[in-house]
């Protein structure tokens, strides 16, 4: 029997799972839009004239009429539901499988997380579960799409509209991504973006944008991000906000590579669907993998399921892949959401609890080869055979 070292190919190099570095021309990017705001006459490092570019570009770019860049993703989403109109006491539709922020941002307005279950394949919210959880106080639903598939927003939007619903969609990892012809974050009242610096168009440092047609939200979201200020008189609060106000040196930075945002997401589906042709045939062995095609598609991370989950992971980490889990318990299982996880027959979500146990995620980022590609989804299919 040959041991790890010897059965692992030396003259390849590890493929790992991320690789947030920044490139060479982002570097010198962030140097030069670092000393073009240091040394800029007019000294303004925060909610200056490159944030106002920056939303203006990225409205245009989803085709949404306002755009509004906050601190980071999680404030994004609080700020979004509260300018939708969300209050304490009124309960929120949320999935039950994905990130942290989905439940806690709800409860950090006061409101009430509800977890609906998620479709098993997808693993993002099931619109006939979520319509079933729909009470007297239900205010909001949150979609949130998830690795490489966007949620059913039609199904979403129609029962919405059903039961009178506001939509704050969580396109924190889909920016760019399109579903029927219809940007990813236009489907709702509002949706966001995230800038965390492993997200599609990442960036070094925390941030995010929200993005709704709706005037009365943009000014809400506006005015909570700064404090509750109207950003024309200072000091005067017109309501309890926070500080979630964007960093002109990453706005600079941003503006200066978005013309290059296609590119970088180009390359992710290019990659997402070389692995989901190479697992089409492991269908009938047990791996569940994304589709191909664009539609509907999103390409953060690329996630199959398979109920040999671990024993994958070891496969691959044997020869040196990185995989990970990111979600290994539902939300509502979590201690800190068990109050809201319900009882009985309405405490079951199948569908979380399998997307939880089954899904893996392999390595997709733009520091990944083509030849890191086919050497992750030649271990795979490996695995399989």
């Amino acid at each position: 029997m040959t041991t790890e070292t010897t059965s692992r190919t030396p003259a390849l190099a590890d493929v790992p799972y991320a690789d947030a570095r920044l490139g060479e021309r982002d570097r010198e990017l962030l140097r030069a839009t670092l000393h073009e705001v240091g040394t800029d006459p007019e000294q303004k490092f925060i909610l200056g004239r490159r944030t106002a570019a920056l939303e203006q570009a990225l409205a245009e770019q989803a085709g949404a009429r306002h755009a509004v860049a906050c601190g980071s993703g999680t404030l994004a989403l609080a700020l979004a539901l509260r300018a939708v109109g969300v209050v304490a006491g009124d309960e929120v539709i949320v999935p039950a499988f994905g990130a942290e922020p989905l439940a806690a941002t709800v409860l950090s307005i006061g409101a009430v997380p509800v977890f609906a279950d998620v479709d098993p394949l997808t693993m993002t919210i099931d619109p006939v579960d979520a319509e079933s959880r729909v009470t007297e106080v239900t205010r909001a639903v949150v979609p949130a799409h998830l690795f490489t598939t966007l949620a059913d927003m039609p199904a979403i939007r129609a029962l919405a509209r059903r039961h009178g619903l506001a939509v704050v969609e969580d396109a924190a990892v889909a920016q760019g991504a399109k579903l029927a012809g219809q940007a990813a974050g236009t489907w709702g009242d509002a949706g966001l973006y995230s800038f965390f610096p492993v997200k599609p168009f990442g960036m070094p440092g925390e941030g995010a944008v929200v993005v709704t047609d709706k005037p009365e939200i943009s000014d809400a979201v506006r005015q909570l991000r700064n404090h509750g200020q109207d950003g024309v008189h200072r000091f005067v609060h017109h309501e309890i906000g926070v500080n979630s106000r964007f960093d002109e040196v990453l706005a600079g930075y941003q503006l200066g590579r978005l013309d290059r945002a296609g590119e970088m997401l180009a390359r992710r589906a290019e990659i997402a669907e070389l692995y989901s042709t190479r697992f089409a045939p492991l269908r009938q062995r047990g791996l569940l993998a994304p589709a191909t095609g664009a539609d509907g598609q999103c390409h953060y991370v690329y996630a199959v399921q398979t109920i040999c989950r671990d024993a994958l992971a070891a496969h691959l980490a044997a020869q040196g892949i990185g995989s990970r889990v990111y979600y290994p318990v539902p939300l509502p299982r979590l201690p800190a959401f068990a109050a809201y996880a319900g009882e009985s027959s309405n405490g079951r979500r199948p569908g979380a609890e399998l997307a939880a146990a089954r899904h893996l995620a392999l390595p997709l980022h733009l520091g990944l080869t083509d030849r890191d590609a086919e050497r992750t989804a030649d271990a795979v299919s490996a695995f399989f055979s």
